[in-house]
């Protein structure tokens, strides 16, 4: 039987997962094992466990791995469901591979207080394919003047804060910010961008917004940003978190501030690392390839590779942000910003990354599981006994074509639309029950 334990169903029986890779960073472990899960946590780990009065799953020739995480989500709801909704977002995560994802602030209204908060986690309830955190904005109406309801809202489920889709532009806020979240545990989350130097740029300033006549975004407007929150958070001792970082410089800043011993973490989102600038121009103008941070250059997209593999970046996160195609089908100046990457970045990864040996299979998962928990204080990212069971099962040698109209998401905006891969998440299991979509 199932019964019902915050936004996901619990298995009461036992349940066997058996003969699978199991990939766990937390436990430094790669080996073929069965997992044995009981009242919706790891029981065991093991060879040829005993299955008794078992339920069993086959994971033969599959990888098991700590469920997957995304801790950049935009679900749109409330105020956006023509875009998205918790249901489609969680629809979307577990056809993904992701067994959790935290959502961010910019609803409308704006998820400043715990009113929205227990919106969100009331609907996470109804539609348990995928766990769901909330992160809460920084400033009331993401408005940048006054702290929300900070302490409210992560007494209602949230766990972290940002303003995300627009910067916290004050020094003093942020430094207020970085202060005031020390009391209840929470990162802060920026989105690093000086709106000044952004100014009306709609791609990455460099030679290809040059030849396409189009108004540049300057690295520059995310370096200067970074470089003063890494003040601020030297100063207060905060915990602060780099949205999708997107230049070299900026990375090179958090390696140095991590080298320091600052409480500094970052993300990076698939098409940072697999895209450049010129993308705008070999797709014509597509604004599958408009999005914020824009598509950088070469040498950037060499230097957060770099990150990867050095350890300074701690998450890849897709920085999923559904647009309804009208919005979106129109001249490239004037639509808005952001791509999905629920549905496509596990493949992404697996076929860019993994397969041509950038990185191996242990450090995508902690990327993608373990860091992610790490950043956010989830109980999740870890097949330790008596952890949640929340588990991710890929196929590495899955053939996949992209296709938009597949989606579970309510948009389709994504520039890797026909991209054919190998490797993809062929299931996942929450809280000890297989999710079916």
């Amino acid at each position: 039987m199932k019964r019902a334990d915050g936004n996901r169903q619990v298995c009461d029986t036992k349940r066997i997962v058996r003969g699978g890779r199991v990939i766990d960073p937390s436990q430094d472990l790669d080996r073929v094992l069965d997992v044995a899960i009981e009242d919706g946590k790891v029981a065991e780990l093991g060879e040829n466990l005993d299955a008794a009065g078992a339920e069993v799953t086959d994971a033969a020739g599959l990888v098991v791995t700590p469920g997957l995480i995304d801790i950049h989500v935009h679900l749109r709801e409330p105020g956006f469901e023509y875009k998205e909704t918790v249901a489609s977002g969680v629809r979307s995560a577990a056809a993904g591979g992701f067994t959790a994802v935290a959502c961010m602030a910019n609803t409308l209204p704006v998820h400043d207080h715990r009113a929205v908060t227990e919106l969100i986690m009331t609907e996470a309830d109804r539609h348990p394919f995928a766990r769901v955190y909330p992160i809460g904005a920084i400033t009331r109406g993401l408005g940048g003047e006054d702290l929300a309801e900070i302490g409210d809202m992560v007494a209602a489920g949230a766990v972290a804060i940002s303003d995300d889709g627009l910067p916290v532009s004050s020094a003093a806020m942020m430094r207020r910010a970085l202060l005031y979240a020390q009391h209840y545990d929470v990162p802060v989350i920026q989105h690093a961008e000086d709106l000044d130097l952004t100014a009306d740029g709609v791609m990455h300033e460099g030679e290809w917004s040059t030849r396409l006549g189009l108004p540049g975004i300057p690295a520059l407007a995310e370096d200067v940003m970074v470089a003063r929150d890494l003040l601020l958070s030297a100063d207060t001792g905060g915990r602060y978190h780099v949205a999708h970082l997107s230049t070299g410089r900026s990375l090179a800043m958090v390696r140095e501030a991590k080298r320091r011993g600052l409480s500094v973490t970052c993300e990076v989102s698939p098409h940072h690392l697999l895209l450049t600038d010129r993308e705008v121009a070999d797709s014509t103008f597509s604004t599958a390839t408009k999005m914020k941070p824009p598509l950088r250059s070469s040498a950037d997209v060499e230097a957060l590779v770099e990150g990867l593999t050095d350890g300074t970046v701690d998450v890849i996160a897709s920085d999923h942000a559904p647009h309804h195609p009208d919005e979106k089908d129109v001249q490239f100046s004037v639509a808005p910003f952001g791509i999905l990457g629920l549905e496509t970045t596990v493949s992404l990864c697996l076929d860019r990354l993994v397969r041509p040996g950038i990185l191996d299979l242990a450090a995508l998962v902690r990327l993608l599981s373990t860091g992610p928990a790490r950043v956010l204080g989830l109980p999740g990212g870890s097949l330790e006994p008596g952890r949640p069971a929340d588990l991710t099962l890929i196929d590495l040698e899955r053939e996949v074509t992209v296709r938009s109209e597949d989606f579970h998401s309510r948009s389709c905006n994504t520039p890797f639309d026909g991209w054919q891969l190998t490797g993809a998440a062929v299931g996942t299991l929450l809280g000890g029950q297989p999710v079916t979509l």
